[in-house]
């Protein structure tokens, strides 16, 4: 057999080798991965589809905020991520977990080992009669550690979270800024590697509001704990590294925040908007686009250098250029 054969059987061995290799799947490096998710309900006889193919990758010690008006499919969402609910259709992986394949025992040890969760409702998170040391030690208890250890984990939290000196105190002992931080505690105290949190600061002031996001920022970089938290609140994407926001069921929009540092070493922190286009190849426009060009129902695109063009169906759309397929469309008005 020539040389020339033998490198013409490699190739076709190596083509077929690759052919019967299952694609990656959506997101395999994230920490957690929603992958086209879908949740329907039914209310008084009335389909309600609160997510409509849904995608969003986390990656491991990210802070991220997910923001979107009543009725978004933010809370589903975070039913979904926390093992409260499950979801219609699609594919939800939190690290190793399943979250679509997990039967009722796996829900609640992936409640009690994965990921910690803060209620907006004080009351919901602490338990009335017993101090906040004794709160954070309860979940320790029932999973079998030590009195000393519980102790010792109960003491690192507290005094991490700024709230040492309410070990003692109970609820009512408490300010709601003071109970929320307390409630992180007991979210971490099992040391999750996903903390959630629902509309934390739903329920307190502008500046006790920054102190307990201050809190969640320190859980996240001196725990390496990723933490999520869901919001109608604008402001409190402020406090985070990226926020993404949810319309209509889907993710429609991401802010991403990094620091910069000028010529005169002065820091600033610089905040970019994107448009996010999921794997069909969907884009929600903002609606103030939409209004400005009166932009609905069909619309022209038009494939240019380095971006996508678009214009309203009533307007005659210029030649689009010839152009090699760009490695990365933008939406342009």
């Amino acid at each position: 057999m020539s040389s020339t054969q033998t490198d013409d059987l490699d190739t076709l061995e190596t083509l077929e080798s690759r052919a019967r290799q299952r694609p990656e799947e959506f997101g395999h490096n994230a920490l957690i991965a929603c992958d086209n998710l879908v949740r329907i309900y039914q209310s008084e006889g009335i389909e309600v589809q609160a997510l409509q193919g849904l995608d969003l990758l986390i990656e491991a010690g990210e802070e991220v905020a997910i923001i979107g008006a009543s009725g978004s499919g933010k809370s589903t969402l975070l039913s979904v991520l926390s093992g409260l609910d499950v979801p219609t259709a699609g594919r939800v992986r939190v690290g190793p977990w399943d979250l679509m394949a997990m039967t009722a025992r796996q829900r609640v040890e992936y409640r009690r080992t994965m990921v910690g969760f803060v209620w907006q409702q004080t009351a919901r998170n602490l338990m009335p009669y017993l101090e906040a040391a004794e709160n954070i030690e309860l979940p320790l208890a029932m999973a079998g550690v030590g009195r000393r250890a519980r102790k010792a984990r109960a003491s690192e939290l507290l005094a991490m979270l700024g709230v040492g000196y309410c070990a003692e105190r109970r609820p009512s002992q408490m300010s709601g800024g003071e109970q929320q931080r307390v409630a992180i505690g007991v979210a971490l105290a099992a040391s999750p590697q996903v903390l959630f949190a629902d509309e934390p600061t739903g329920q307190l002031d502008t500046a006790t509001s920054v102190e307990v996001l201050e809190s969640l920022r320190s859980v996240n970089r001196e725990l390496g704990v990723t933490v999520v938290v869901v919001t109608h609140d604008p402001s409190v994407s402020e406090h985070v590294q990226r926020t993404v926001s949810i319309r209509d069921g889907r993710t429609s929009s991401e802010v991403l925040r990094r620091t910069h540092t000028d010529e005169h070493g002065d820091e600033s922190v610089v905040a970019e908007e994107y448009a996010v286009l999921d794997r069909a190849g969907r884009v929600q426009l903002p609606r103030e686009y939409r209004e400005v060009l009166e932009l609905s129902d069909r619309v022209r695109l038009a494939l240019e250098q380095s971006h996508v063009a678009i214009w309203p169906d009533r307007s005659p759309s210029p030649a689009p250029r010839q152009a090699p397929v760009p490695t990365q469309a933008e939406e342009s008005s």
